[in-house]
């Protein structure tokens, strides 16, 4: 049998097969971060996946900096994202949810008025994100967290992961790559702290380690996973020695024992994530980033990890697990609607029909 297509065990979640949708940021929230009824059918259509990571929701306001880009912090949204999650149930799938604080990569623009942007320092990132009222703009310049406030925001994380069971998903994942707030916090490039949350490498770790350790408290640990990607250098990150920071990561969390460790591939030369991931992770792994069916196949045969998660193949094909069992094509998608409002180039691609 395709490896591909056996039933697998994550922590708390049942996989009917180890075909994973990867979590992308669509930008079909409305304007007050609440999902909509496109992203109703849009997840609905993908329910085939033996695990669908649902896009990067902010655990609170101060972590929206993206435009429409969903949240998990209050009743509307979690109502909103009920309707997400009973649909997914209805087909049969299983649904986590990806907590994604954007950090000192936000704008103003996209936020709540009132609701700041913060990061570990005070070291704006050294790019521009997108906004519907203003276009392309800098990032702001961020807040440096008290040690209080760090508290506060882990407090946010925890609060987020419960909501998020309260909104019917089956676990949360917990964005650390990407150079966003946990990714900012483990670089040494964008934490010049000089508390307890910076310095050494097992200070820099400490908060994502934290974050991890509340949501685990909070919902269970076999219902929490967590991304990756060493030295990612996506918003202006710089870190020293990114296999280390991996590592020592890994090695803070160990003992919590989560559903899995959501490793992408490295960008950086002669650095193998995936290897690392299986040396020193210490639970199971979901493969991410340059994958087709058969070389999937081939990653979980070989032992490289339990799962392989797909991205840009699920955006215009929502039957992608068909189409692998089947041999049936993998079509492409269009670019251009990747991050527009509607369901144009969203929910409107069809299933394979002959």
């Amino acid at each position: 049998m395709n490896p591909l297509f056996q039933p697998l065990r994550l922590g708390e979640l049942q996989l009917a097969n180890r075909i994973v949708m990867a979590p992308m940021t669509r930008s079909r929230a409305d304007s007050r971060a609440v999902p909509t009824a496109e992203m109703v059918d849009y997840y609905r259509q993908r329910a085939g996946a033996g695990l669908i990571v649902a896009e990067g929701a902010a655990p609170s306001a101060e972590g929206l900096g993206y435009c429409r880009t969903p949240g998990i912090f209050n009743s509307e949204q979690v109502a909103a994202w009920r309707a997400v999650t009973d649909a997914v149930h209805a087909e049969g799938g299983q649904i986590v949810l990806q907590l994604m604080h954007v950090g000192r990569a936000a704008s103003r623009h996209n936020k709540p008025a009132g609701a700041r942007t913060v990061a570990p320092s005070a070291l704006r990132a050294n790019t521009q994100v997108y906004s519907d009222a203003a276009g392309m703009v800098d990032t702001d310049e961020p807040h440096a967290l008290t040690t209080e406030e760090v508290q506060a925001v882990i407090g946010d994380y925890r609060q987020a992961a419960i909501l998020a069971r309260g909104a019917g998903f089956d676990g949360v994942e917990l964005h650390c790559t990407s150079g966003y707030l946990p990714m900012q916090f483990m670089a040494s490039g964008s934490n010049r702290r000089e508390d307890d949350y910076g310095g050494s490498v097992e200070n820099r770790v400490r908060f994502p380690a934290e974050v991890l350790a509340a949501m685990a408290e909070a919902i269970g640990a076999g219902r929490v996973g967590y991304r990756m990607c060493p030295g990612n250098p996506y918003n202006d990150i710089q870190d020293e020695d990114p296999a280390g920071t991996a590592v020592a990561l890994m090695k803070a969390v160990a003992a919590l024992e989560l559903a899995y460790l959501h490793i992408m591939r490295s960008p950086v030369a002669g650095l193998d994530a995936f290897a690392l991931a299986r040396e020193y992770g210490q639970t199971a792994l979901i493969l991410n980033d340059g994958f087709d069916g058969p070389s999937a196949a081939a990653a979980i045969e070989a032992g490289q990890g339990e799962a392989v998660s797909f991205a840009r193949h699920f955006i215009g094909n929502p039957d992608l697990p068909q189409r692998l069992r089947n041999g049936w094509p993998v079509t492409g998608f269009d670019r251009k609607s990747l991050y527009s409002a509607g369901p144009a180039g969203y929910s409107d691609y069809p299933a394979w029909s002959g």
